[in-house]
């Protein structure tokens, strides 16, 4: 099949044609932040109006690179959550419009299961596998039994990762979005400088937590107001990217251990984190678990990785009708079933 996926869950207007599930013939992602930058986050009502404005030139535009036109085009994937809900609107609407224009079926997927998925535009992973999504609005351990089958058996109680980079980011004076620039700065900094908690690390839980984190460097930056110049920044950017990955780890580690289950998919934005990669590596080649972390351009946001779960869905004739609407709430549980959605 060829497949056309459309993504506008958050601050990304983003369009992809694939083939077969599997072939990525074209991957365009046009990014707002530099316009949500000056608000210090992603505004809802900017976000909805600037997909508006792009979502037809991002389609036109990888429509060209892959080279093929419209009428060729044999189904669509669309994200239809979670994200913001007007944001998701925009994508759905396109989506219906094109479906019933082209008289070919859509399927709605799930956001977070298509970053799960990602990886296997590039490595023909097994399931089961653990997977850990961590991103700015998710930080959430999975089982995944197969395309569909899902269990929850961890998830952040407060701040998701990628949020308290952001929000630690500001703390320190940093222009948003500050989680790249973190580790970027953290790369010539020592882990060990300042010494931070590490929240629910030793709990008998696969959970997280995060906020107690973000206060710790709250407090730090209050009694050291210097914090932000120089080698001390580069500090407690290292330290606090090294407490992130090593509760990150941890959890993991426990995932693999209590499900004997010992392949490992990290997925999400902050999977882009050279630290969590490093990380991750070390403790896989430890445990002797087999690791899969999909390129950068799969990890944040895209569309082309809609397109795994939506060729198998489509394939099944698991096809949405054209009442589909957005799901800004939509866990993965709720969508698990032995033979899928």
């Amino acid at each position: 099949m060829l497949l056309l996926s459309i993504e506008s869950s958050c601050d990304e207007t983003a369009a992809s044609v694939v083939r077969d599930g599997r072939d990525i013939l074209s991957s365009i992602v046009a990014s707002q932040i530099s316009i949500h930058a000056d608000y210090g986050g992603v505004v809802p009502e900017i976000a909805s109006r600037k997909h508006l404005e792009a979502i037809s030139l991002v389609i036109e535009e990888a429509l060209r690179t892959a080279g093929v036109s419209l009428p060729a085009i044999e189904g669509i994937a669309v994200t239809r959550g979670p994200g913001l809900a007007g944001a998701l609107l925009v994508g759905i609407s396109t989506a219906k419009a094109l479906a019933y224009g082209l008289n070919i079926p859509v399927a709605g997927v799930n956001h977070i299961e298509s970053h799960i998925l990602a990886v296997k535009l590039e490595r023909d992973v097994a399931f089961p596998f653990i997977a850990l999504a961590v991103s700015g609005g998710h930080t959430h351990l999975y089982e995944v039994h197969g395309i569909g089958r899902y269990r929850t058996i961890g998830q952040t109680l407060d701040d998701a990762a990628g949020e308290a980079f952001d929000k630690v980011a500001k703390l320190l004076g940093l222009p948003y979005p500050g989680g790249a620039l973190i580790d970027r700065l953290a790369a010539d900094g020592d882990p060990r400088a300042v010494k931070l908690p590490r929240p629910l690390m030793h709990d008998d839980t696969c959970n997280f937590s995060f906020s107690g984190l973000k206060t710790a460097v709250l407090n730090y930056v209050k009694k050291n107001p210097s914090v932000a110049e120089g080698a001390a920044l580069h500090n407690i950017c290292a330290s606090f990217q090294s407490a992130v990955c090593d509760v990150l780890v941890s959890k993991t580690r426990a995932a693999v251990l209590r499900s004997g289950i010992r392949r490992v998919v990290v997925a999400g934005g902050v999977a882009c984190n050279s630290g969590v990669r490093r990380e991750m590596a070390a403790f896989a080649d430890k445990e002797g678990a087999e690791l899969f972390i999909p390129s950068p351009s799969l990890c944040s946001d895209n569309a082309a990785m809609l397109a795994v779960p939506g060729d198998y869905y489509l394939s099944g004739r698991a096809v949405a009708g054209f009442d589909l609407d957005a799901l800004p709430v939509w866990p993965l549980d709720a969508i698990s079933s032995p033979e899928g959605p």
